[in-house]
């Protein structure tokens, strides 16, 4: 069975190659899953994000522009709102989110609030929107985790890193089309 995020097929069956990745990614991608650079993206990116994001209304960060979007959850404990910046893989109309914490053996702070608080807002380029939350399904998970490793393969060095933890992803669902109440 064709899943929609294959690739189109040639005339003699063959899946084509995937496009080479511009300059800046090949350089890039090796560097940000390194352990100094996860180190990076999970202890001092997101602070430095939550500013570009709000400086140039939520379209450049610390990763460049379109890749890294804004998650706001009300924490598991304190129910205080949290906004943390996450990349993002899109899946059709829902959005996919790794909590990878750079190949960390624990699970995110932001994935163990988003399981108890499942209604959660997405920001991408400046537009925010209401999804709910899931964890994808050990069916499904395969054909998600090759999306979003398509969008940054240093997911897969991450899952190494991880160990026994198998690294979730996270589905948000659209919630704009719900009544309110």
């Amino acid at each position: 069975m064709r899943c929609r995020h294959s690739s189109t097929r040639s005339s003699d069956g063959s899946v084509p190659a995937e496009p080479r990745r511009p300059l800046y990614e090949r350089v890039a991608i090796p560097l940000v899953s390194s352990r100094a650079g996860s180190w990076f993206y999970v202890h001092v990116a997101p602070h430095l994000d939550r500013g570009l994001l709000r400086l140039t209304g939520g379209r450049f960060t610390t990763a460049g522009r379109g890749r890294v979007g804004y998650l706001k959850v009300r924490g598991a404990r304190s129910g205080a709102e949290r906004t943390t910046p996450l990349v993002w893989t899109r899946d059709g109309a829902s959005l996919l989110l790794v909590a990878s914490r750079g190949g960390d053996v624990r699970h995110p702070a932001w994935y163990r609030n988003v399981v108890a608080n499942p209604d959660v807002t997405f920001s991408l380029d400046g537009e925010e929107r209401r999804y709910r939350a899931r964890t994808a399904t050990a069916e499904e998970r395969p054909r998600l985790w090759e999306l979003a490793n398509r969008r940054y393969p240093g997911y897969a060095v991450y899952q190494r890193r991880a160990g026994a933890r198998e690294i979730p992803v996270v589905v948000l669902e659209p919630r704009d089309a719900e009544p309110d109440g």
